[in-house]
């Protein structure tokens, strides 16, 4: 069974302590059984109905994420471990997961009402100083 663990002994005993106790729940499934099985979904990208039925259930898995991510317990987690020295403070998120409408490049706004071409090229650009005007050289005789 160790070798389902995403976690080593020791980088569990560091995270045990902030794991929520006393919890509900009719046979509870052991909390580093199930934390390997959100890391195993969230390093494969499986989807959770996918998860190897060795983590556990999948929808407690499932649940366990959800309810744990409402209370914060994560970003509370990551808190505690830096720190305890145990990690760094400042972390990168990988974005792949974000799923994009493939029309997503370009959204919809601007002015509603655009001006015809001519008029927009006889108009002065806003960008550009007002042209000053010199004075007329006086004729010598």
């Amino acid at each position: 069974m160790s070798h389902l663990f995403w976690l080593s002994d020791e980088q569990w005993s560091v995270i045990e302590p902030h794991v929520p106790k006393n919890q509900p729940g009719a046979r509870r499934v052991d909390d580093r059984q199930v934390i390997s099985g959100i890391i195993h979904v969230l390093k494969t990208g499986c989807r959770w109905c996918d998860c190897p039925p060795d983590y556990g259930p999948t929808t407690t898995i499932y649940n366990r994420f959800n309810r744990w991510s409402r209370k914060r317990f994560w970003a509370n987690l990551v808190e505690a471990l830096a720190i305890s020295g145990a990690v760094m403070k400042s972390t990168a998120i990988d974005s792949t997961y974000v799923k994009a409408h493939r029309s997503a490049h370009g959204g919809k706004g601007g002015r509603k009402i655009r001006p015809s071409a001519p008029r927009a090229a006889a108009k002065r650009p806003s960008s550009t100083p007002l042209p000053t005007r010199l004075a007329a050289p006086t004729p010598s005789r």
